[in-house]
C-alpha cells in the first residue's frame, strides 16, 4: 500500500514536537471523497475539513508497531462491518488523541486495494510489506 508521510508530521518532529509512534494510540481511518494536501494537512480534522472528506470507518489502535531506522510498521489492521455505500480512495494514520483537532496525522495511503466499496463486511487493511512499511519518517 503505498502512500506519503505529512509534511507536517515530519516538520514537527525536527522541530520539538515529541512524536513516538511505539507508545502513542495509533488507527487508521478509511475515508470517501479526501481531496489529500501533503504539505498542508496536520490534524484529523483536516481530512474532514479543507480535504472534504468523510470518515467511513476508523480502526482499533495498531498492535505490534515497530520502528527500524525512519520505517513505521504494524501488524495488519482490520475495519470492522464496514457501513455499506460509495467507494473509499484513502486510508489516513494518525495519533489519536480522542480529538479530531489534535490528532496528528502521520501517512496517507490510495492504493494496494483502493479504492473499496464497502458492502457492510469487514475491511482488511494490509499494510506494504516493501521497503516503506506503513510510512518512513
Amino acid at each position: 500500500m503505498a502512500g506519503f508521510t505529512y509534511d507536517k508530521t515530519v516538520q514537527a518532529a525536527f522541530t520539538g514536537t515529541s512524536i513516538n509512534l511505539l507508545s502513542s494510540n495509533v488507527k487508521t481511518a478509511l475515508v470517501r471523497n479526501y481531496t489529500p494536501s501533503k504539505a498542508s494537512h496536520e490534524f484529523l480534522s483536516d481530512v474532514t475539513g479543507g480535504g472534504g472528506g468523510t470518515i467511513v470507518a476508523t480502526s482499533a489502535n495498531l498492535t505490534g508497531k515497530t520502528m527500524t531506522g525512519k520505517v513505521f510498521d504494524a501488524n495488519d489492521t482490520l475495519f470492522s462491518a464496514v457501513p455499506a455505500g460509495a467507494a473509499c480512495a484513502h486510508v489516513v494514520t494518525y495519533i489519536d488523541t480522542g480529538s479530531a483537532a489534535t490528532s496528528r496525522l502521520l501517512t496517507c495511503h490510495d492504493s494496494g486495494g483502493l479504492p473499496v466499496t464497502p458492502n457492510g463486511l469487514d475491511i482488511d487493511c494490509i499494510w506494504d510489506s516493501g521497503t516503506d512499511k506503513i510510512g518512513t519518517f
